[in-house]
């Protein structure tokens, strides 16, 4: 029986799960989503951290490696790796089944080296070369030392998640090396057909920071008209900036040079929009699902935003052709000095260090359980 999850992908948009835990692929949950019509699956420090620490499901293996003298960080190693493996080993017929297209399974590089073009290159050749699946995607952050990087590996025939993308800039930058890297690839005769890239777009984040500023624009206006005007503002930053990167996307895919290699097998790097479940409680539940449905464009979402989505969401193309309301939006914002450009700047740091800040109190989580079991 189909899903609104299959309808989903029927129309174009690919839905992957935005969590990743042993607890799921032991207990043949991950198989029951794929069921359901999910078709990847993304995980990052922050989802490794909330897994490790909310059960002892990987206690086990933390016990094991520590009676064999591991530290924490080999520790670490050991069970993201074990745990990506075999998730791509359970995605790995939707990878075939979908020629390639969808089955992937996301792996961060390590946060410490976002800021670091060489040793992420080294870092993520690694990773790729110790878990060996043709569906793994290396997460490498959007920063100017990431973009290089993307355009090494890619060529190198190592499948990419660009990750914390904001700003119309950033996207800009990760699908030029996206290219740059497929051209590459392609001159060593290398078969394009079979190197994947996905740009995430970070999305209520921006919200977020956006509604923060307004509500405190908001609590020092005397004028209830200008309050109105501001409160019509809440949160519809994100969606509007979103939409105007997916026209980016169509704008720099429909030219001559993505064409040619689109002969040679090369896909489209797609739009993916991360970090889409709701926030604040007084919007809709599957806002930045609905709002952000469209061709050719992936959403991964936690499991309490699918499973909301499956109960009452819907299916419609969300951005249109033209871009004049999005425009307003934004042009209102600039009017009030909110500058989505300078906020996206500082959520990119923000999202790094809050990537740092969950590696470390993994570890730590790591090194008490691993001092529990010597």
């Amino acid at each position: 029986m189909k899903t609104l999850l299959h309808q989903l992908y029927d129309f174009g948009q690919s839905p992957w799960l935005d969590y990743i835990s042993r607890k799921i692929i032991d207990k043949g949950h991950l198989e029951k989503m794929i069921d359901n019509g999910i078709v990847g699956v993304t995980s990052n420090p922050s989802i490794f951290d909330k897994a490790v620490k909310t059960g002892q499901d990987y206690d086990p293996a933390i016990k094991e490696l520590a009676q064999k003298g591991k530290n924490k960080k080999e520790i670490y190693d050991n069970i993201t790796i074990r745990d990506i493996k075999d998730a791509c080993d359970i995605f790995l017929p939707v990878y075939q089944q979908t020629d390639n297209k969808d089955g992937f399974v996301s792996l961060e590089v390590n946060p410490y080296l976002a800021y670091d073009t060489e040793t992420t290159i080294k870092e993520a050749e690694r990773l790729f070369q110790l878990i060996n699946r043709p569906n793994l995607m290396i997460k490498v952050p959007a920063t100017e030392e990431g973009f290089p990087a993307v355009e090494v590996l890619l060529s190198q025939g190592i499948n990419v998640n660009i990750t914390l993308i904001f700003s119309r800039e950033q996207y800009i930058k990760s699908a030029r090396a996206y290219l740059n890297g497929i051209e590459k690839a392609h001159l060593k005769r290398k078969d394009i057909s079979k190197i994947a890239s996905v740009a995430s777009i970070f999305v209520s984040r921006v919200d977020s920071a956006v509604d923060s500023m307004l509500e405190k624009q908001i609590s020092q206006s005397d004028s209830d008209i200008q309050k109105s005007e501001l409160k019509d503002l809440m949160g519809k930053a994100a969606v509007a900036n979103s939409h105007m990167i997916y026209r980016e996307y169509r704008n720099i895919f429909s030219l001559n040079r993505f064409q040619e290699l689109a002969e040679a097998g090369a896909f489209v790097q797609r739009v993916l929009w991360a970090s889409t479940s709701t926030k604040n409680p007084d919007y809709f539940d599957v806002k930045y699902v609905q709002e952000l449905i469209a061709r050719n464009t992936v959403n991964t979402m936690p499991e309490d935003t699918i499973e909301a989505f499956l109960d009452h969401g819907y299916i419609k193309n969300a951005i249109p052709e033209e871009s004049s309301q999005d425009k307003l939006v934004l042009s209102r914002l600039d009017e009030r000095k909110i500058m989505i450009d300078d906020i996206c700047q500082q959520l990119l740091k923000d999202g790094v260090k809050k990537f740092v800040d969950s590696y470390d109190s993994l570890l730590e989580s790591i090194e008490q359980k691993r001092k529990q079991f010597q």
